[in-house]
């Protein structure tokens, strides 16, 4: 197939908003090199064109008779089971929700499953701040450390899970945010299942990239983010098995979570009603169903891009001079790639990509503060002293990298771009005085 983008680019069915987008460098307009899909993607045009078709029809759901109320009220229910069904879930034991993004959804997630302190959560080194921080609010982590190449195995995860006490939930990332790294999910999920320990899987990262089945791999709980699959309008999703959410107090309180109401007592609402207060995002929602058809239009195409998408990363980068790659650097990976580059701070080689060639990347920690910790090797005296140089507001001493990641829809020539930014940067680099050791993590 020939896309938008270029001959021979297995991409998107669709062009993304913002493809042809012009920015300024060196005085002269160039088009924009978006490698940051891993933080968001843009829209694409086949999911706007939806919303925009949606938009005459906008109301409230489920509290209307006229027309309007009623389209939008069965656009919306019908996105759960279209969402639903797109993960692989049966909509008669599992219900879509839509909260604003992956946070949002594991913090409800670990809110709802009414955890306490005597409670444990395995979880691992891997994990994005997003599906971290909610356990580790509720109940006790135990954690599956990575080994150097910053990944572990589905033994390390066995281990864990028989360590007493039994935990009651798994919470793992179905593939890594910072290296594109993916678990074997299967192996992982049994064990978990086989000790009837809840299986909850931060998708934000695999969803976009790779077909999911929950009933095939046994996962209770599905979390992940709209922006990051081609429809940034504030709706995410969360799969969860029903039984989970029958009871308790919802996360969030008020209209429409409610049957009944009086200043001594409130009448919960069934599930999913119950777990869905207030005026919800329709828009985003119709945004989020219409990608997740374009995803499984697209298929297989997308996978034989972005594995193509992956050589081509590994081969350019390993073209440039000083370049140190962070994580796996083979088998089975999204084409996301981590680096730092000898000599330069990692928010300088994301600021000049951009300045001088007008190619968006992304520097820093990236919501994964334990992972880069491991994958830098660093010492508990020196996460210490991280800790302190945050708390002291000393940006400039904190450690970090460089992150390029690509979706479905990136062209393979932006990587080739990429890779002639990176070696022009370090051919003017070799000149400069060495960065100390502080900078360059």
């Amino acid at each position: 197939m020939t896309s938008s983008f270029g001959t021979g680019d297995l991409s998107l069915l669709h062009p993304l908003v913002g493809a042809d987008l012009r920015v300024p460098v060196g005085g002269e307009p160039r088009r924009y090199v978006d490698l940051d899909a891993a933080a968001t993607t843009s829209a694409s045009a086949g999911v706007v064109r939806a919303v925009q078709e949606f938009l005459p029809w906008y109301s409230s759901v489920h509290r209307g008779a006229g027309a309007k109320s009623q389209v939008t009220s069965a656009r919306y229910e019908q996105a759960r089971e279209t969402l639903t069904r797109f993960v692989g879930a049966d909509p008669a034991t599992h219900v879509a929700l839509f909260p604003r993004n992956t946070t949002e959804a594991l913090n409800l997630v670990a809110f709802r499953l009414g955890l306490t302190r005597d409670d444990v959560v395995v979880t691992t080194a891997v994990e994005h701040h997003a599906n971290l921080l909610p356990w580790q609010r509720h109940a006790q982590l135990r954690v599956v450390d990575v080994d150097e190449s910053g990944t572990y195995d589905a033994a390390a995860v066995v281990a864990a899970l028989d360590e007493r006490p039994t935990p009651r939930v798994l919470a793992v990332s179905g593939a890594s945010n910072v290296t594109g790294w993916l678990p074997d999910l299967a192996a992982i999920t049994a064990a978990a299942r086989d000790r009837g320990v809840l299986v909850v899987v931060d998708g934000a990262q695999l969803v976009p990239h790779r077909p999911v089945d929950m009933t095939a791999l046994g996962i209770d709980v599905l979390a992940w983010s709209g922006h990051k699959m081609f429809a940034p309008f504030g709706a995410s999703g969360l799969v969860v098995d029903r039984r989970l959410l029958a009871d308790g107090e919802p996360f969030l309180v008020g209209g429409g979570a409610v049957k009944a109401v009086s200043h001594e007592e409130v009448v919960w609402a069934d599930t999913p009603d119950r777990d869905d207060a207030g005026t919800p995002n329709v828009i985003g929602v119709v945004a989020l169903a219409a990608a997740a058809a374009e995803l499984l239009a697209a298929g297989e195409r997308n996978r034989r891009h972005e594995d193509l998408l992956v050589r081509a990363l590994d081969d350019e980068l390993a073209t440039v001079p000083g370049l140190r790659r962070l994580g796996p650097t083979s088998g089975d990976r999204l084409p996301v790639a981590a680096f730092v580059l000898d000599g330069m701070p990692h928010g300088e080689v994301a600021e000049r990509l951009a300045q001088e060639h007008g190619i968006g990347v992304r520097s820093g920690c990236f919501c994964a503060h334990p992972y880069l910790s491991r994958l830098f090797g660093l010492t508990p005296a020196e996460v210490q002293q991280f800790h302190d140089d945050a708390r002291a507001g000393r940006a400039d001493r904190l450690p970090g990298a460089v992150r390029v990641s690509c979706s479905p829809a990136t062209p393979l020539a932006d990587v080739a771009t990429l890779g002639e930014a990176l070696r022009a940067l370090t051919s003017r680099a070799a000149t400069r005085p060495a960065a100390t050791a502080g900078q360059l993590r």
